[in-house]
C-alpha cells in the first residue's frame, strides 16, 4: 500500500531561460496574482481554491449573525477585557479591574485578544467578540489544511464543513471565554506536528510546542490533552532518525517551556504588592491556581472554593464513559462521534501495511489521539465541568470524519471502502435520530427524514459498484446531508439566540435539559441550581427587564436572573441611578464600589466603565483583600461603596474573608438605597463600629 500523495514541489526551477512555450516562471501581478489566489495551485481542481474560500466566507458571515444578541456574554471576561482596554498592567495580568485589585482565574491570552479589539474599536459586545469569529474561521481552515494535504480537498472541505457546523463550536467561537483561542492553538500544534512529520524538520516540532505554551497562557493545563497526539506522531512517524526525534521532542519541550514559562516566571518573582491577587488562588500562586483549582482538582473534584458540591454533584454531574453521548453533551458534539471512533478504525486498518513514515496514518493517530485523550478525560473527570469544554473535541471529530470518508470514498469501488462508508453513514443517521429525539424543537420531520435519507444511502453504498457515475455522487450527497442536517439544524438554533452567563450550551432545550443559555442537566442552568432557561435576551430579579443594558452603553441584552446564585454565575446591568452614584467624583477613588464575587463586580464595572473590586475572587472565597487589608483601603479614601450582600453558600472550603469585610462594614458604614439596590457608603461612618 502506498504512502499519501504530497503536493509537487515548486522550489526547484530548471536552470537557464524558459523553452518555448513553457509556463512562466514570473511572478504574477495585480489582476493575475488575485486570479492565482482565487485558482489556486494549477495542480489543484479548478473548483478546489474557491470552494475553500466560499467555506470560510460562509463561516464567517454565519457566525457574524446575531453576534452582538449575546451582549457582554460572559460579564467576567468582559470586564476584564474592559479593564485590560485601560490599563496595560490590567492587560498583562489579566486583572479583573482597572485598579488591579485581582485577576480572573485563567492566565491572560484570550483576554489579550479581546483587549486590543477594544482598543481599537471601543467597548462594546461586537468588538468584544469578533476575535472569537476570527479564531473560529481560522480554525476552520487550519483543519482544513491539515486534512487536504494528505486526504484531498473533497475530504478537507467535508471535515471543515463539519466544525464550522458542530454546535457547540457555532456557540464558542462566538462566546468571549477563553476555549475559543484554545481549540484554535490545539489545532494549530496538531497541524504544526503533521508538517514535522512530514519534513523532519525540528523547528515545526518546536513550532508545535511553542502553539502549546500558548495555549497553556490561554487555559493552563487543559492544552496538554492534546501533547500525547503530538509526542507519539513526532516519536512514531516523522520521517528522520531516532536521534534526531528525540533532539525534536526536546526542543518542542523547550519552547513549550519558554512561550509559555515568561509570562509565569514574572508573575511569580514580581512581589505580591507589585502586583494584583492571583484570581483563583488561596496562596496568592499562579501555580498554586495551575495545579490546584484549574489542575488536579478538576479531576477528583477537589478544587477549593467550589460551589455545588462533588463527587458527581452540581457541576460534575454524569461523570462515566457515557458522558460525551448524555443528555447535556451529547447535542453538542456528539453527533459525527460514533462516526470518527468507526472511522478512525478503518483508517488505521486501511494503512495497516503502510511504512512507519505514512502520512497518512500519523494523521488518523494525530486527530485520534487528541480526541480520544480528550474524551476519556472529560468523561471521567469529578470536579467542575461545564458542556462548553467539549467545543476541544470538535476540530479532531471533524478532521476524523473528513479523513476516514475521504479515504473511503478513494475506495469506493473496492468492497471494504463501501463497506466503511455504509457503517459510518448508518452509524451517523441513527444516532442523529437519537440526539434529534431529545428535542421537540424541529418536530417529528427532522429526525424522520435524516434517519430514512442516511439509511437509504447506507444501503446504496453497498451496491455502489452497480451504480451509474453520476448516482454515485447522488449517493455520496445523500450521505454528507444526511449526517449533517442535525448539527445544521442545532447550529442554526445557537446562531438565533444570545447567550450569557457563566454556563451556556448550544441548541435547542432538549427533554435531558440544556440549551440556549443554560446549562446541562443537573448542573446551574441559567443561574439557578436545577433550572433551564430559554436563552433569549435575559431579565433582572422578577423578569422585569434590566435598565440601562441597551445599545447606550454597548451592552446589548441585560444579563441575568439577579446575578444567578446572587451573582456567581452571571451579572446583573445596574440601574442608571446606581451609575450615576458610583460615577459621581469617581476619579477620587481607586475603586467607586466594591462587590462580592466576581460577576458581581463585573456588572458594576460594565455598567459605569469604571474600576470596581471583587472581593473574594470568582467565588467569594480568595482571601482577597483580607479584612486589614480592605479596612485600610477604606481609610486612604480608595473605595466609595461596598454592595451589600451578594454572599454565596456552599463553597468546598476557601476564605471567610467576605463575610468579614461585610459584617464589619455593616456595623460601622452608613446604608443607603440606590436604584433599589443596597450600598454601604465608606466615606461616612456611623462612628459604631469603624
Amino acid at each position: 500500500m502506498t504512502t499519501a500523495t504530497l503536493p509537487p514541489s515548486t522550489s526547484d526551477a530548471a536552470s537557464g531561460p524558459p523553452s518555448p512555450g513553457a509556463p512562466s516562471t514570473t511572478r504574477p501581478r495585480g489582476a493575475a496574482r488575485i486570479r492565482r489566489a482565487v485558482r489556486g495551485p494549477e495542480t489543484d481542481p479548478a473548483w478546489a481554491r474557491p470552494a475553500f474560500l466560499a467555506l470560510l466566507a460562509l463561516t464567517a458571515a454565519a457566525y457574524l449573525v446575531n453576534l452582538t444578541a449575546s451582549g457582554w456574554a460572559n460579564s467576567f471576561y468582559s470586564a476584564a477585557v474592559q479593564a485590560g482596554a485601560t490599563s496595560w498592567e490590567a492587560f498583562f495580568y489579566g486583572s479583573l479591574d482597572a485598579g488591579n485589585a485581582i485577576t480572573v482565574d485563567k492566565p491572560p491570552a484570550s483576554l489579550w485578544a479581546m483587549a486590543l479589539s477594544v482598543r481599537l474599536l471601543g467597548l462594546s459586545s461586537f468588538a468584544i467578540l469578533l476575535p472569537q469569529v476570527l479564531m473560529g474561521v481560522a480554525t476552520v481552515g487550519v483543519v482544513h489544511a491539515s486534512v487536504r494535504r494528505w486526504f484531498g480537498h473533497g475530504a478537507a472541505l467535508l471535515a471543515g464543513g463539519a466544525l464550522a457546523l458542530t454546535p457547540v463550536a457555532v456557540l464558542m467561537f462566538r462566546f468571549n471565554n477563553p476555549d475559543a483561542l484554545l481549540t484554535l492553538l490545539m489545532a494549530l500544534a496538531v497541524w504544526a506536528t503533521l508538517r514535522a512529520v512530514e519534513a523532519g524538520s525540528v523547528r515545526w516540532i518546536a513550532l508545535a510546542g511553542v502553539f502549546v505554551g500558548f495555549g497553556f497562557l490561554t487555559k493552563t493545563l487543559q492544552v496538554l490533552l492534546v501533547v500525547p497526539a503530538v509526542a507519539l506522531v513526532w516519536i512514531f512517524a516523522a520521517d528522520t532518525s531516532l536521534r534526531r526525534r528525540l533532539l525534536g521532542g526536546l526542543a518542542s519541550g523547550g519552547a513549550f517551556l519558554a512561550s509559555a514559562g515568561w509570562w509565569v516566571a514574572v508573575v511569580e518573582l514580581v512581589p505580591t504588592s507589585m502586583r494584583p491577587y492571583v484570581g483563583g488562588s488561596q496562596n496568592d500562586s499562579f501555580l498554586e491556581l495551575t495545579f490546584g483549582y484549574n489542575g488536579l482538582g478538576r479531576l477528583d473534584g477537589t478544587e477549593v472554593g467550589r460551589v455545588g458540591g462533588g463527587g458527581g454533584g452540581g457541576f460534575s454531574e454524569g461523570a462515566g464513559l457515557w458522558r460525551m453521548f448524555g443528555s447535556a453533551v451529547g447535542g453538542q458534539v456528539s453527533w459525527l462521534l460514533p462516526a470518527a471512533l468507526l472511522l478512525l478504525v478503518a483508517g488505521l486498518a486501511m494503512r495497516g501495511r503502510a511504512p512507519r513514515t505514512d502520512l497518512r496514518r500519523a494523521a488518523y493517530l494525530a486527530m485520534g489521539a487528541w480526541m480520544l485523550v480528550t474524551a476519556l478525560v472529560f468523561s471521567f473527570m469529578e470536579g467542575i465541568f461545564h458542556e462548553y469544554y467539549v467545543v476541544a473535541l470538535a476540530p479532531p471529530v471533524a478532521a476524523l470524519v473528513g479523513m476516514g470518508a475521504g479515504e473511503a470514498w478513494e475506495r469506493r469501488r473496492d468492497p471494504v471502502g463501501a463497506l466503511v462508508l455504509s457503517a459510518a453513514t448508518a452509524a451517523t443517521a441513527v444516532w442523529a435520530f437519537v440526539l434529534l429525539s431529545r428535542t421537540t424543537a424541529y418536530g417529528d420531520w427532522l429526525r424522520t427524514g435524516t434517519l430514512m435519507l442516511g439509511l437509504a444511502a447506507t444501503l446504496l453504498f453497498l451496491v455502489l459498484g452497480r451504480l451509474h457515475r453520476r448516482a454515485v455522487a447522488v449517493v455520496g450527497a445523500a450521505a454528507v446531508v444526511a449526517g449533517l442536517a442535525g448539527p445544521a439544524a442545532y447550529a442554526s438554533s445557537t446562531l438565533a439566540t444570545g447567550h450569557s452567563g457563566s454556563i451556556v450550551t448550544a441548541g435547542p432545550s432538549t427533554r435531558g435539559g440544556g440549551g440556549p443559555g443554560g446549562g446541562g442537566r443537573g448542573g446551574f442552568t441559567g443561574g439557578r441550581p436545577g433550572t433551564t432557561t430559554g436563552g433569549g435576551p435575559a431579565t433582572t430579579n422578577g423578569g422585569r427587564p434590566a435598565n440601562g443594558g441597551g445599545p447606550a452603553n454597548g451592552g446589548g441584552p441585560a444579563t441575568g436572573g439577579g446575578g444567578g446564585m446572587n451573582g456567581l454565575l452571571d451579572a446583573t446591568t445596574p440601574d442608571a441611578d446606581v451609575v450615576a452614584a458610583l460615577s459621581a467624583d469617581a476619579e477620587r477613588y481607586t475603586w467607586v464600589a466594591a462587590a462580592v464575587g466576581s460577576q458581581n463586580a463585573a456588572g458594576l464595572q460594565l455598567g459605569t466603565r469604571l474600576p470596581v473590586m471583587a472581593i473574594g475572587g470568582f467565588n467569594g472565597s480568595d482571601p482577597s483583600p483580607t479584612l486589614e487589608e480592605f479596612q485600610q483601603y477604606v481609610a486612604d479614601g480608595e473605595i466609595h461603596y461596598l454592595v451589600a450582600g451578594g454572599g454565596f453558600r456552599g463553597q468546598q472550603g476557601g476564605s471567610n474573608v467576605a463575610n468579614e469585610i461585610a459584617t464589619w462594614a455593616a456595623a460601622g458604614y452608613e446604608q443607603v438605597t440606590i436604584g433599589g439596590q443596597t450600598f454601604y457608603d465608606l466615606t461616612r461612618p456611623t462612628g459604631t463600629g469603624a
